[in-house]
């Protein structure tokens, strides 16, 4: 009988440079660790690896002077330039800012309120509550400086409008701020506009294209090798973080010959189908701090085929409540297993799925991951998993 479902295994490796074989190192760990704690793989476990390592080792950086270089091309050399729902992030965005208003002389920036779109916070929301303002309003600069410039973010101590006009100044360029929940708020200024939001930005670029702009999304920017840099063919500058003042790590590129390689290399040693996947930020938000985890443009952007689609399950809770009321113990756990291999032989997967969330397997497991490894120094880029599959039938 087994009495212990998923296992959750933070695996440490050495620390992963520049054109490191990444491969080579995620197996080798991965069989140290199997050694060195006792555990033996099996059919359907999931090994995940952080993308930032990935895109460590493949050297898929730019820096601010190239993302300068691709926006004055794309823009023609532009005068003065709008951007819009940029994300409130010293780590995501001051460098994509800093290579924006490298580009031109004005810069006009339109924040969505109360919070940007992954819950960073611009003002404090009980004076807001109580203002004259709703959120379709239009708030100038001199409007948010009179109400809620004294504002300071509870987590960072800092007002990210202060922080991003100081960095824009100093790049030698005029920034002017609103606050505007509505995008095409920003026509009002220019009609080049670079629309900076992650999960709305197909929406938001069409919206304004419709309207006459010249819109450019990030994931259109760094979307091709300038002067030799890295880039990323699909998201842009999307998922990018800080590496130095001047320099970006893009989200990896070209990672599905990385996760078969993983998983082909890991069958031949061990012979069972263990499923592999790239992972960056986990699909959760903080309560209290009302963040929302997500401000890559994907959970996963690679991973194996046996990791496509959403759980087929049924809730516990549920079935025990509704379908077996009278039952208890050894006697409510049977019946439910069988309810679960009805499940599991109906292919459609349409038996009982009432009180279940349908989402993606691959958000579920980076979740996790994302969770486990943690973004600080834990040394865990690789996470692997056990029992993830498993049901209560399984035991």
């Amino acid at each position: 009988m087994r009495n212990v479902g998923t296992v959750v295994r933070g695996i440490r490796t050495p620390i992963i440079k520049e054109n490191d074989n990444l491969e080579e190192i995620v197996v080798k760990s991965l069989m140290e660790a199997k050694e060195s704690e006792g555990f033996e793989f099996r059919d359907r476990d999931v090994v995940a690896i952080t993308e930032a390592v990935v895109g460590i080792s493949q050297g898929n950086y730019c820096s601010v002077d190239d993302i300068a270089t691709d926006i004055k091309e794309k823009f023609d050399n532009p005068e003065e330039l709008g951007i819009v729902f940029p994300i409130l992030s010293r780590n995501r965005f001051s460098l994509i800012l800093k290579g924006i208003a490298r580009s031109t002389k004005k810069l006009y920036v339109q924040l969505s309120f109360p919070s940007d779109e992954v819950g960073n916070g611009i003002l404090d929301e009980d004076k807001f509550d109580d203002s004259d303002f709703d959120l379709g309003s239009v708030i100038t600069e001199d409007e948010y400086k009179d109400n809620f410039g004294d504002w300071l973010h509870p987590f960072t101590g800092i007002n990210m409008i202060d922080f991003y006009r100081e960095l824009i100044q100093a790049e030698d360029c005029e920034p002017m701020f609103i606050l505007a929940n509505d995008a095409t708020e920003i026509l009002k200024y220019t009609n080049n506009i670079i629309n900076c939001d992650i999960h709305t930005r197909y929406k938001t670029k069409a919206n304004l294209e419709e309207r006459g702009a010249k819109c450019i999304g990030l994931f259109e920017i760094m979307n091709h090798s300038v002067n030799e840099s890295g880039f990323n063919d699909k998201f842009g500058l999307l998922g990018s973080n800080k590496s130095t003042e001047e320099r970006l790590k893009l989200f990896p590129k070209d990672g599905q010959g990385l996760v078969d390689g993983i998983q082909a290399k890991l069958k031949e040693l061990s012979g069972k189908n263990i499923e592999v996947m790239i992972y960056g930020d986990g699909a959760f938000k903080d309560p209290v701090g009302k963040i929302w985890e997500l401000a890559d443009p994907v959970v996963s952007p690679f991973y194996t085929s046996g990791l496509e689609g959403t759980p087929n399950e049924i809730k516990l809770k549920f079935v025990s409540d509704n379908k077996f009321p009278d039952l208890k113990g050894d006697e409510l756990k049977e019946a439910i297993k069988d309810e679960i291999r009805k499940k599991d032989a109906d292919l459609k997967g349409q038996m009982i799925t009432q009180g279940t969330t349908p989402r993606r397997l691959t958000d579920l497991i980076g979740s996790l991951c994302d969770l486990t490894s943690g973004s600080g120094d834990k040394g865990t880029p690789v996470v692997f998993i056990q029992g993830y599959f498993d049901n209560l039938s399984n035991d």
